[in-house]
């Protein structure tokens, strides 16, 4: 259902994640898309930089040095991380989307941002709301909207500012979310400006658990709709 939302300005953080240049260099992880994501997540940047809103900056970086390999993870043949390893450029954030002075930025081990104890330190005064964008939809995006309805965050999940490795993975890992995005809010691009401006617009809200039914055929209308 489609409500009318106003953000308050002093209350809200926009959070960029993962927005780094394996996702568009690295052939196992590319981003389906992923210059039009980055567009929309610098557009949504640039607003909340001329709002005075407070940015948070996540980054992948899977340093064994701080947690060793998991159970069943993989490995290369060396036995270094098989994504997101340091010291090479891939990990880097994209220009487009590049923090700037004052702007926070913390390097996760895991797929939550909220399992970065620097991120935790920084929400002590937690926001009420979580502007998020970034990849991968079902996977980094999908675990720290979840850990931050646990903690009492209203998130507003920026549809077409998110990204996976393919257009129905993305739009599944959406619908999926927004099915239980208790508190939140789904919008694309345009309306989240808006809201950083400081105006009211429609946005879609929950209403009730797991109202929206979908199969292969109709992921994409339905994602359309929210």
């Amino acid at each position: 259902m489609h409500q009318p939302l106003t953000l308050p300005r002093e209350r809200t953080a926009l959070l960029l994640i993962d927005l780094q240049e394996e996702h568009r260099a690295d052939p196992r992880y590319l981003v389906d898309g992923y210059d039009a994501v980055l567009t929309a997540c610098a557009r949504l940047l640039a607003a909340a930089r001329m709002a005075g809103t407070l940015v948070l900056h996540a980054a992948y970086l899977r340093d064994f040095s701080r947690v060793p390999p998991r159970p069943f993870e993989p490995v290369e043949s060396d036995g270094s991380p098989a994504f997101s390893a340091p010291g090479g450029s891939l990990t880097e954030i994209c220009n487009e989307v590049r923090p700037g002075e004052g702007e926070m930025v913390f390097y996760k081990n895991d797929l939550s941002c909220f399992t970065d104890a620097a991120f935790l330190d920084h929400l002590l005064d937690q926001p009420e709301w979580l502007v998020i964008c970034g990849v991968w939809t079902e996977a980094c995006v999908s675990a720290t909207v979840r850990d931050a309805i646990q903690r009492g965050i209203r998130v507003l999940l920026v549809k077409d500012a998110c990204g996976s490795g393919t257009a129905t993975m993305h739009e599944a890992a959406i619908l999926n979310l927004a099915n239980r995005l208790y508190g939140g809010a789904v919008c694309d691009t345009a309306t989240a400006l808006d809201l950083l401006a400081g105006g009211t617009a429609q946005v879609w809200r929950l209403q009730g658990a797991a109202p929206l039914r979908y199969d292969a055929a109709s992921i994409t209308s339905e994602y359309a709709a929210l």
